[in-house]
């Protein structure tokens, strides 16, 4: 019996040595091809084909910059979509790479500048409960907020503030979603940061009381992307008198509106002041206004004209080109920014050619550049502006 057995067992080694062993391995792809990168229309479509980790399933990955999609659209007043939004964006950044990302403009390629790029997937935010949904954007924002970084040296060179815990901390670009995020948001960055403030590009100003908001129905119909900034004020995650709009042109209930606003906190450019006063007094003001505080930048696409960007929820005509926000984001560079965003991509109103989202991505693609040039020394230290009174 025994050796019957031995002999059965011979016969599978033999013949598993012919099967593997013997046999030459097949791999004509790596014979001639190896090390073929993918091209902008091929591979798994993260943001600008950078590395992909779900960041929220492993607490323990470090990098200095993430790219976060936080896909909720459940508290939009006009057209949903914008839960499409980090799809979009991603696919409208595919002709962007890591190898092809030289700005000649800003003289940096923001992929391989020194900071570690991550792309971190999204936060799966329940589209049935919205105030679950919120809760679920401020622990998937905080716990990325506290990954560790990689480059302690590079942010420090780069003259990045810590956090009041004396640590640094990735900066994040969240991939929205409709503006509600926002409140969520800067609730995680407050409470690393304290109250900041806000450059919001937006052709309105979500600094709505609820308590005159059409539709606000109840406690939770209050929190909608309309009132967010509100609330932000309320709760104190916003610095006093030290936010400001741009690109402003919404219609309004009557003055009320603009009183609530700067009781928010919020100074105001309009859309049509581009016209009368040109890139260089907007981006002045902005810099006035902001100081040398922590701020964050909010980007609404609908702050461009709707024959720019179409695939937005809530359009408003009259609105800036694309190559005006990009150049006054230029002019953004050295400012002490901690956070940014862009929300209300509504890909389903999007052209064939995904206008919008390529336009959405490129401004990605310029947080990323204003981030790898850092922030100015003075800009941490003491820093005068020119009020737009001198100018």
């Amino acid at each position: 019996m025994y050796s019957s057995v031995s002999a059965l067992l011979c016969l599978s080694s033999a013949i598993g040595a012919l099967a593997h062993g013997n046999h030459a391995k097949v791999d004509p792809w790596n014979d001639d091809y190896a090390g073929t990168p993918d091209l902008s229309f091929s591979g798994v479509t993260s943001f600008a084909h950078l590395p992909h980790v779900k960041c929220l399933d492993k607490p323990d990955t470090a990098f200095d910059i993430a790219l976060l999609g936080v896909p909720f659209d459940s508290a939009v007043s006009f057209r949903p979509g914008a839960r499409f939004g980090p799809y979009a964006l991603r696919s409208g950044s595919r002709r962007q790479r890591p190898d092809r990302g030289y700005s000649s403009r800003l003289e940096v390629n923001p992929y391989t500048s020194g900071l570690y790029v991550l792309d971190c997937g999204d936060v799966p935010v329940t589209p049935f409960d919205p105030a679950t949904a919120i809760k679920q954007v401020k622990a998937g924002y905080k716990s990325v907020l506290h990954h560790p970084v990689v480059n302690e040296e590079e942010m420090k060179r780069l003259h990045m503030q810590k956090g009041l815990d004396g640590e640094y901390h990735p900066r994040i670009i969240a991939l929205g979603g409709d503006h509600t995020i926002v409140l969520p948001i800067l609730d995680a960055v407050s409470e690393v940061y304290g109250p900041v403030s806000v450059i919001h590009f937006d052709a309105h100003i979500d600094t709505w009381n609820p308590n005159r908001y059409v539709g606000s129905v109840s406690l939770q119909a209050d929190v909608n992307h309309g009132t967010f900034f509100w609330h932000a004020y309320e709760k104190g995650f916003i610095k006093g008198n030290s936010s400001i709009h741009a690109g402003i042109r919404t219609r309004f209930a009557g003055p009320q509106d603009l009183d609530d606003d700067v009781t928010a906190g919020f100074d105001l450019i309009h859309t049509f002041d581009i016209d009368d006063y040109g890139v260089d007094w907007i981006s002045e003001k902005i810099k006035a206004r902001i100081g040398n505080g922590p701020v964050v930048i909010s980007l609404d696409v609908d702050v461009m004209d709707p024959s720019i960007v179409p695939a937005t929820g809530t359009p408003e005509s009259g609105g800036w080109t694309s190559r005006e926000l990009r150049r006054i984001l230029h002019s953004l560079v050295g400012l002490n920014v901690v956070a940014f965003d862009v929300v209300e991509l509504s890909p389903a109103y999007d052209t064939q050619g995904e206008i919008s989202a390529i336009a959405a991505a490129d401004m990605v693609y310029d947080f990323l550049s204003i981030l790898a040039l850092g922030v100015d020394q003075e800009s941490t230290e003491e820093k005068t502006y020119h009020t737009v009174d001198e100018l």
